[in-house]
């Protein structure tokens, strides 16, 4: 348990846009709030702990924090200079912690010796995080001065505003000691005692997973309400191999190697973000042993599967044309296999809310999160609020979901974190004219909006996706959608008859601007089709529909662009081949890959390997450094082939409307 009055030893390390200031305060020098600003907002996970950090999951992680950190045009960060100056506050601005669900982030904090961290708004995912691992966390700038001059804080001003869990866990300091308590009957775990309302979709989903009595296995509360704190039951859990070693770490310092884990038939684990990983690591990192730590991440999850029973999509062997790759990737294969509406969903990785799009509840967790929920069958959530986006109107032909949820990034609205923590719940007239692969690309960027998740009533389409890619006939329930009257925080609405195609300019996924007001010419090296957003089966037939164009009239992929083509799974690169979709890339210059992440984590063909290098990329973030060193732009699918046959960015020259084929 935390003292009721704490006192922070260490320096106060300012995060801002000034390098030189960084500098300054790296060489010993304590700075004002008032000489740092402005402070840096936005700053992704990605700079906090660049993907290559992430193969550690040990202490060595508090030597690199902040090493992705970009600061006007420089990284001031080094190896090793957070420890080493005796920092213990960290202190930034807006949103701090936005984009991958990566704990390493907050652990590297941690262990170079940092035990607050301060800033005007946090990402949700990240901010848990913090609380589970013991670190503590504060919006109250107030607190700069208290601490200099060397005042106590209470704990209580650390813990004003949380639910009673989520109050008690940092009370514990952690989340492993206050479920070691709930296990032993020594928590208080308080139900909700809500009156009957009208509820969202996700309220209903949240209330009927409720963990009322955990001992006996009772689920279900009449209703839940924005603001309550409750433990809910996962219908199915996973972990990728960036994550299962540090989980089976935790777990294994926690309770020792021995613990039984509860329901393995609903645990899922995934080797799909470092299959191409010895593609493109530089010859320097290998020789500095960084190839074989990576590595280890594979071993570990491998025996971690075989230990306790859960099954592994696993790594797929060499093979002629299309190279090795993995079974697909994680969010690819829940929405493909498993997930079904209704659910709930957890996983370790922000873009969990990808199955969102059958109408199951999807949100992604921490490593910590995810180890106790290996133990326990459940996960701890604060009832979020939902935002309507309302989408009237239908798209443009041309126009793709890609297109809208950039153009969504760009509102201000968004981009000033108003729907952090929120479920982002798509209606309207536009969705009934989206297929599911397309649907999913707006839930799996609620990731990029900050929100808790993203969501989509189920409806015929959903019925009839699940028809075609599990041979199942499924049936919807009554309730399965939000009541009437259900109270949203906000409502957002689109014309999206007025939408054209988009690109986010590189550094970040809000950076949006229509493609038509892209006035200079932007030539391109590479450009990449591919991931959870961009490589589902209608990501690869709309920019199919631009290549049969251009096979036609003989055009290729120019000299000095290279072209990657990356399925999300098996299942999708099966179909796309059969289609005879693979084939035609091929014939105008792609390169076909095995179904990974790949370049979407930095880990593979498809990144840049200078700074003046320029992608146009169907990925779901450009953060600095998250698909190498060079400018990444960001567009759909059917922009991105143009560009890559035209060797510049630009409009695709032919499309068709996005309308449901399943009746």
């Amino acid at each position: 348990m935390l003292p009721d009055q704490l006192r922070f030893e260490g320096r106060i390390l300012f995060l801002c846009e000034d390098s030189e200031a960084i500098d300054r305060q790296l060489d010993g020098v304590d700075l004002s709030l008032e000489e740092v600003r402005p402070l840096r907002d936005q700053i992704s996970t990605d700079e906090i702990t660049p993907a290559w950090i992430c193969y550690h999951y040990d202490e060595k992680l508090g030597d690199f924090p902040y090493l992705g950190l970009k600061c006007g045009d420089r990284f001031p960060l080094q190896e090793g200079r957070v420890r080493a100056g005796g920092f213990g506050i960290s202190v930034a601005g807006k949103r701090r912690g936005k984009g991958s669900s990566r704990e390493a982030s907050p652990y590297a904090e941690m262990a170079a010796g940092i035990r607050l961290v301060i800033a005007e708004s946090f990402e949700r995912i990240y901010r848990q995080n913090c609380q589970n691992l013991g670190l503590l966390t504060s919006t109250d700038f107030g607190l700069i001065a208290r601490i200099r001059a060397g005042e106590a804080i209470p704990l209580k001003e650390f813990t004003a505003g949380l639910d009673p869990i989520t109050a008690d866990i940092v009370h514990r300091g952690g989340l492993f000691a206050f479920n070691a308590a709930r296990l032993k009957g020594e928590a208080n775990v308080p139900s909700p005692a809500t009156k009957s309302r009208p509820m969202t979709l996700a309220e209903k989903i949240l209330a009927r997973h409720a963990v009322v009595d955990a001992a006996k296995g009772q689920l279900g509360l009449e209703a839940v309400a924005p603001g309550a704190g409750l433990f809910v039951r996962a219908d199915w859990r996973f972990s990728h191999e960036y994550v299962t070693a540090m989980a089976a770490s935790f777990l294994h310092q926690a309770l020792g190697p021995a613990v039984e884990l509860r329901d393995p038939a609903s645990i899922l684990a995934f080797r799909d973000h470092l299959t191409f990983l010895h593609h493109t690591m530089s010859e320097e990192r290998k020789a500095s042993g960084l190839l074989d730590v990576a590595r280890r991440l594979k071993t570990v999850q491998e025996d971690f599967c075989a230990t306790h029973g859960i099954r592994l999509h696993g790594e797929l062997p060499e093979r002629a044309g299309g190279g090795e790759g993995s079974e697909g990737i994680c969010h690819s294969i829940m929405a493909e296999r498993y997930a079904e509406p209704g659910q709930v969903v957890v996983g370790t990785d922000s873009h969990t809310p990808h199955a969102g799009a059958l109408g199951c509840l999807a949100f992604g967790v921490g490593t910590t999160d995810i180890a106790n929920a290996w133990i326990t069958g459940d996960v701890r959530v604060t009832v979020p609020p939902t935002l309507r986006v309302r989408l009237n109107g239908r798209l443009r032909p041309g126009v793709a979901a890609k297109d809208l949820v950039l153009h969504l990034l760009a509102l201000p609205f968004i981009r000033e974190g108003q729907a952090i923590g929120h479920v982002v719940e798509y209606q309207g007239e536009a969705i009934a004219g989206l297929r599911t692969d397309e649907r999913a690309t707006l839930t799996n960027m609620a990731a990029e909006i900050g929100g808790f998740t993203g969501l989509v009533a189920p409806d015929a389409e959903t019925q009839a996706f699940i028809r075609e890619r599990r041979g199942v006939e499924l049936a919807l329930e009554d309730w399965m959608r939000g009541d009437e009257h259900a109270e949203y925080a906000h409502t957002l609405d689109v014309d999206c008859g007025t939408l054209g195609p988009m690109l986010a300019r590189p550094g970040d996924p809000g950076n949006g601007m229509a493609l038509a007001d892209l006035r200079e010419e932007v030539p391109i090296h590479i450009a990449y089709l591919g991931s959870c957003t961009g490589g589902k089966r209608e990501d690869l037939e709309r920019a199919y529909e631009v290549v049969a164009a251009a096979r036609q009239t003989g055009i290729r992929i120019p000299a000095g662009v290279r072209f990657f083509v990356q399925c999300g799974s098996e299942d999708v690169r099966k179909h796309a081949e059969a289609q005879g979709w693979l084939a035609a890339f091929e014939a105008v210059g792609a390169t076909v890959l095995g179904s990974s992440c790949g370049a979407c984590i930095n880990a593979g063909p498809g990144v840049s390997s200078s700074k003046d290098q320029v992608t146009i990329s169907a990925i779901n973030r450009n953060f600095p450094g998250r698909s190498g060193p060079g400018l990444v732009w960001l567009a759909s699918p059917a922009t991105v082939a143009a560009s890559a046959l035209a060797g510049r960015i630009c409009v695709a020259f032919t499309s068709t409307p996005t309308t449901p084929v399943h009746g």
